[in-house]
């Protein structure tokens, strides 16, 4: 999908991102208010009413002591109008001969909210070369899921938003992403800086627990890369139904071990050195996990093992990556000795008449 940026539909930054940091009577925050305006007359008016109290909680200085930094990046964006941007094989905003800043310097700006862990992004010639390939993710799981042709699409824990602007590309209606780290959050007001401002596309900077309970709202939901984070997988399933519409499609990715049904891992301490992994089931346990908060039609898509080529160091990304969680070995398996890190993508359908 191509969009093209005019100059009377293109706005700062400026305004809003200070709005967002600041403690006051404010019924909706400036960046959002398009957002918010269609929210109020659509489905998801129960979220538009908790919107401003929410932005204003978690887009705030006093819980993200770095805001200022990331705010300033925001603020020194150059102001370029009238350029195409491609969605369709990948997320590409302008080209190169329509910088009107030093190459060095506009990439200076945007390492200002380093690491930048999903991506790539083409974003005026400069190659934004994220650890994660997460075009591999959404080439994965793209043949499998319901057309996006005209659906209203959430993105739990969608980072910085790469999928969503896929989502976007793939012909959704509007695409909400939500996600609880404001820094991820930046780096996606970043490239909609350079888009119409009434673009349907937005992150919000909360999470699943923050938005109203059984919805019944939306036509797709994603969940890419969050359940194993859960203390309660089972909790978050039944959260991921009830945001659903009757007849909607839930698309899961996540982490899966070999094994029969019931059978899951537990780590205990770490995962690929990350602390917060509770659950991995194995597929016929996530099967019926999902069949049993009443998911219907569910089904394995894909199965992959994570690698250095999908996930990795990075200019952009500087930080330890999947090298560096694994055994040197051959064998794959993580540095606390689990098998190699494997994802499974399931999707399933809410039925037509939800039970009540």
């Amino acid at each position: 999908m191509l969009f093209e940026v005019s100059p009377q539909n293109k706005v700062t930054i400026k305004h809003i991102t200070y709005t967002c940091i600041v403690r006051s009577e404010i019924t909706t925050v400036h960046y959002y208010k398009n957002l918010q305006n269609w929210m109020n007359g659509s489905v998801l008016s129960p979220l538009a009413k908790c919107l401003p109290q929410l932005l204003n909680e978690n887009f705030h200085t006093t819980r993200w002591g770095d805001l200022p930094l990331w705010l300033d990046c925001l603020d020194n964006l150059p102001n370029i109008v009238g350029h195409p941007i491609n969605l369709d094989s990948e997320v590409q905003i302008g080209n190169a001969s329509q910088l009107v800043i030093p190459r060095d310097e506009f990439q200076k700006i945007l390492m200002k909210l380093h690491p930048w862990r999903k991506g790539p992004f083409s974003l005026f010639g400069i190659e934004i070369d994220s650890e994660w390939r997460s075009n591999l993710k959404w080439d994965r799981i793209a043949d499998h899921i319901h057309s996006l042709e005209n659906r209203l699409v959430l993105d739990v824990g969608c980072g910085n938003g790469y999928q969503c602007w896929r989502m976007l590309g793939a012909g959704a209606e509007r695409v909400i992403g939500i996600d609880p780290s404001v820094k991820f959050v930046c780096q996606f007001l970043a490239l909609k800086h350079f888009t119409e401002d009434n673009l349907p596309i937005d992150v919000l900077p909360i999470g699943i627990q923050d938005l109203p309970t059984n919805l019944h709202a939306f036509d797709s939901v994603f969940s890419m890369g969050v359940l194993y984070h859960r203390k309660s997988p089972l909790e978050h399933l039944q959260q991921l139904y009830n945001l659903l519409r009757p007849g909607g499609q839930i698309v899961l990715e996540t982490l899966i071990v070999e094994g029969s049904n019931r059978y899951s891992i537990v780590p205990q301490g770490r995962y690929a050195k990350m602390r917060n992994v509770w659950f991995i089931p194995s597929v016929k346990t996530l099967i019926s996990w999902l069949s049993r908060v009443g998911f219907i039609g569910v089904r394995l898509v894909d199965v992959s093992i994570t690698s250095n080529g999908e996930q990795r160091k990075t200019n952009w990304m500087r930080y330890q990556s999947l090298e560096d969680f694994i055994m040197t070995d051959g064998s794959g398996r993580t540095l606390e000795g689990y098998p190699p890190p494997t994802r499974g993508v399931f999707i399933a359908e809410v039925p037509s008449q939800r039970s009540k």
